[in-house]
């Protein structure tokens, strides 16, 4: 046994100097992409490494599942190691761009990765105004990074002080309103755009930027290049259709997490100890749960109660939750498997491939953290 283990020990130690190795390679690489403007993520180029290690591993007899999952890891380090230099820059020169509201943590996030790429970078925040028309005078761009309750007094106080060639854009988790607000007040270009992730991600690779096209959008193609070079995924969409999708998984979800932590409250079930007794996918539930309440009370608060939309949709979910309760008051199975069902078609094929990506997230974060 001694000396197997020593074997298996320096199979681990070659390993990671293959990985060192691979590192000092990425590092090269990373600077052709600056030469070269790159993105630092390349799906094209992942997808086609994947099925080719997914097939060598069998080949090995090795698990091609695995073996995906420690490449993707091994990907995942690599984008960060990019992430943490320079980028590329969109454009043949620097752009000037102002974040209002960037003593915020998107607003800070994405000054870091603008001044990354060598573009000029300014910050507008509350104790500012009195700066306005300087930090505005020149800037290509100006991104309202504000919380979602601020946003439409800064869009009505600060559209008209740009000039027709200055972009305008917000960064809000609600498109249609503000989309239509900063055309009402700037005349020139203007995105509405919703980053789809918070401040405290390691890096930009791989995430979405929502964006919603208003007047004169072929003037801020530089932009949405920037966020490209950054490894950001594009996707354009309706503002009504965002907003629409956004009430369930903003609004409904978060309320939904509100309801599940007071109801532990009100019994004292205490999330230390539920972790005792919890299966894998309610730990998973618990976790997405108190990550909530680890961020500010009031940026929840303006997010769930943001529009009468929003809160007629929570209005509905009540008022049904009443009617399904109905249910447990009366002990009717017939009726709950009767719902279970057709809730089940509703959700088609759909349902599978919730199974087997959530089974995915439950082992990792068991064996990870169990």
């Amino acid at each position: 046994m001694d000396a197997l283990r020593r074997e298996i020990d320096d199979i681990d130690s070659r390993m990671l100097d293959l990985l060192s190795r691979r590192r000092d390679l990425v590092d090269q690489v990373t600077q052709n992409k600056l030469k070269e403007k790159i993105p630092v993520y390349v799906s094209a180029r992942e997808d086609e490494k994947v099925k080719r290690f997914r097939d060598q591993a069998v080949e090995k007899g090795l698990d091609p599942e695995w073996a995906e999952d420690f490449l993707r890891m091994i990907f995942g380090s690599s984008r960060a190691r990019q992430s943490d230099s320079t980028f590329p820059m969109a454009g043949d020169s620097p752009k000037t761009i102002l974040y209002v509201g960037g003593a915020g943590g998107m607003g800070r996030l994405y000054q870091t990765m603008s001044t990354r790429s060598g573009h000029h970078v300014r910050c507008l925040d509350k104790n500012d105004w009195n700066r306005a028309d300087e930090l505005i005078r020149g800037a290509d761009a100006v991104i309202i990074t504000v919380p979602i309750n601020h946003t439409a007094n800064v869009i009505r106080k600060i559209g008209p002080m740009l000039s027709k060639d200055q972009i305008l854009a917000d960064f809000t988790s609600l498109k249609s309103a503000y989309l239509n607000l900063m055309q009402e007040y700037h005349d020139g270009p203007v995105l509405g755009l919703h980053p789809m992730h918070g401040p405290d991600v390691p890096n930009l690779s791989k995430q979405v930027m929502i964006v919603c096209e208003g007047e004169h959008s072929k003037s801020t193609k530089w932009l949405l290049d920037q966020f490209r070079l950054w490894g950001m995924r594009i996707k354009k969409v309706n503002a009504e259709q965002h907003d629409r999708s956004m009430h369930l998984i903003q609004g409904l979800r978060h309320f939904i997490a509100l309801l599940h932590g007071s109801f532990m409250n009100r019994h004292d079930l205490r999330p230390e100890d539920m972790l005792d007794f919890s299966s894998p996918i309610y730990r998973a539930e618990l976790m997405m749960t108190g990550r909530i309440f680890a961020q500010d009370a009031e940026l929840y608060a303006d997010i769930v109660l943001s529009d009468e939309e929003r809160t007629s949709l929570l209005r509905d979910f009540l008022e049904h939750h009443k009617a399904l309760s109905e249910m447990i008051s009366g002990g009717d199975k017939e009726a709950f498997i009767k719902e279970f069902e057709e809730v089940s078609d509703f959700f088609g094929n759909f349902a599978p491939q919730a199974l087997k990506e959530s089974g995915y997230l439950i082992n990792r974060l068991a064996d990870r953290f169990g």
